[in-house]
């Protein structure tokens, strides 16, 4: 940027930003910073978008970490400006996210983790139609080996979810999916007390302990899958990783992904807690694509057609 930004309170959509704009130079930028705080950019308001847009002749949206919201300045504006296209970031993501997954160089493995299945089942279920493996690790596979009939201990289950679990796990078996679940567990108190209390095997955590990392035979068996793979997704981590006793799992899964890499494979990474690791373990660099969006990584994968992109298509 040649100029320099010029950084305005949200209200300020008027006669103010007007005069900036007509006295712009060549390489200047005027920013509206923290629109979000503005109700009219939440509500998506008509008056607004057009406010916006009559500030330019051009819009690009190269914010796919907020394209699954249908706000004014993601959605709306593109309404009022003739000329709309996607940025470079955008169009990158959607060339991981969208092109490779809809067409992975098989075989295709994805990895889920993470707290909550219900975040998830509608990638779970695109999933199903695509992969050969889904690896589930990190909290929400308690749910998993609850819905088989394990003993979980006090480890974090969804009750709400198991029906739904179970009907995963049949139609993996119906579809030929090989769905993979933690066989030993790292276990402590709670991450509140994070002092690690063992590893054992998942079918027997004990009553008063939770798992909160997948264990060394998880991390072998995971890895193994892994390596005879040519499409990697991964979208959550497989425990709290924030917590050093039980951040095995995860960083050691990322270590063997960067090899998968330096063999051939492509490592795509949903954004949100799985960006987090790596680039708390110095490995984000090393992957083949990390996704800048968590939510909206989750709704393409998904298979929704996000709201941003929607707008763009005239």
């Amino acid at each position: 940027l040649l100029g320099q930004p010029v950084a305005l309170a949200p209200d300020c959509i008027g006669e103010e930003v007007k005069n900036l704009v007509n006295g712009m130079q060549n390489g200047d930028v005027v920013l509206l910073e923290n629109l979000r705080f503005h109700k009219a950019e939440t509500k998506n308001e008509p008056s607004f978008c057009e406010a916006l847009a009559e500030n330019g002749e051009i819009y690009v949206n190269d914010a796919f970490g907020t394209a699954h919201r249908a706000h004014a300045s993601t959605t709306g504006v593109a309404s009022y400006i003739k000329d709309s296209a996607v940025g470079y970031l955008m169009r990158r993501e959607l060339q991981f996210l969208g092109e490779a997954v809809s067409e992975p160089v098989r075989p295709f493995v994805a990895i889920l983790g993470g707290d909550k299945v219900s975040d998830k089942i509608k990638v779970i279920e695109k999933l199903l139609d695509k992969v050969q493996t889904l690896i589930i690790g990190g909290g929400m596979a308690f749910t998993f080996l609850k819905a088989k009939g394990r003993s979980v201990g006090d480890s974090l289950v969804d009750e709400t979810m198991l029906d739904t679990a179970r009907s995963f796990i049949n139609k993996a078996r119906v579809k030929g999916v090989k769905l993979t679940l933690p066989i030993d567990v790292i276990c402590g108190k709670s991450p509140e007390e994070p002092i690690e209390k063992g590893t054992y095997l998942t079918k027997d955590i004990p009553d008063d302990l939770m798992g909160l990392d997948i264990g060394p035979e998880s991390i072998n068996m995971f890895n193994s899958i892994l390596g005879n793979s040519n499409t990697i997704l991964w979208n959550g981590p497989m425990g709290v990783f924030e917590i050093k006793d039980f951040e095995l799992g995860t960083r050691e899964m990322a270590i063997h992904l960067v090899s998968c890499i330096s063999n051939g494979s492509k490592v795509i990474v949903g954004g949100g807690d799985t960006a987090a690791a790596l680039e708390t373990f110095g490995l984000i660099k090393e992957m083949s694509h990390v996704s800048t969006g968590g939510g909206a990584s989750l709704e393409l994968l998904s298979g929704k057609q996000l709201p941003a992109l929607r707008s763009l298509e005239r």
